[in-house]
Formats: C-alpha cells, sequence, structure tokens
C-alpha cells in the first residue's frame, strides 16, 4: 500500500471508529464476524471472496488484509489471481454491458 492518502498504519486501529459510536461499531463488527465464520463456505473461499470484493471496490486496506488472509487459510497464489481476475471479469463486463445503451443510441439515431 501506498503511503499516500490511505496510511499503513490505520487498518489496525480499524476498532476505534468505535469511539463515535459504540453501539453500532459492535454491530458493524459481530456482524463481520459472523459474515466471515464458517458457513456453507469456508472461511478460506470466504477470504478469497473477499480479496476479489476488495480489488472490485478498490479497498487498498481490504486488499492487505485479505491478502494476507488468504495466505494464512492456505490459498496459494494461483488461486488468489484467480479471484482477482473474477472481479476484473465482472467489472469490465458490467462496463461492457453499457455498451448496449451506446448501441440503441447510435441506431436510433442513423435511423
Amino acid at each position: 500500500m501506498s503511503e499516500g492518502y490511505y496510511k499503513r498504519y490505520h487498518l489496525p486501529h480499524f476498532g476505534d471508529i468505535a469511539e463515535g459510536s459504540g453501539e453500532l461499531a459492535q454491530k458493524f463488527f459481530d456482524y463481520y464476524g459472523a459474515v466471515f465464520a464458517e458457513g456453507a463456505l469456508t472461511e478460506r473461499e470466504k477470504s478469497l471472496i473477499a480479496l476479489a470484493v476488495a480489488h472490485a471496490v478498490q479497498c487498498p486496506y481490504c486488499i492487505d488484509a485479505y491478502s494476507q488472509d488468504c495466505l494464512q487459510k492456505g490459498a496459494d497464489l494461483e488461486q488468489m489471481t484467480e479471484a482477482v481476475h473474477v472481479a476484473t471479469a465482472i467489472r469490465g463486463g458490467a462496463s461492457l454491458v453499457h455498451g448496449i445503451q451506446m448501441l440503441e443510441h447510435v441506431k436510433s439515431a442513423s435511423m
């Protein structure tokens, strides 16, 4: 993570956000913990999903956290790279599908 706007040292202090509203922070962190607990998906699978989403939303904190978490949960570079490519395909597809709107405008303007 670059040391521009995002500061690497902020991530370990994420829990400090409770200073403004402890009750809401506790609800969020309880929910967060429940979401990432073992369920129908393994913790490793959830971590790979989180890594992909982190890239889709371009969160450097999440990319750092879930790169480390994926490795700790036994994912390898190939699996992590595939997860990032899934996010890339979804983002690219979301942009490209809007090309249908452009195509309709071009066709209607050409009539």
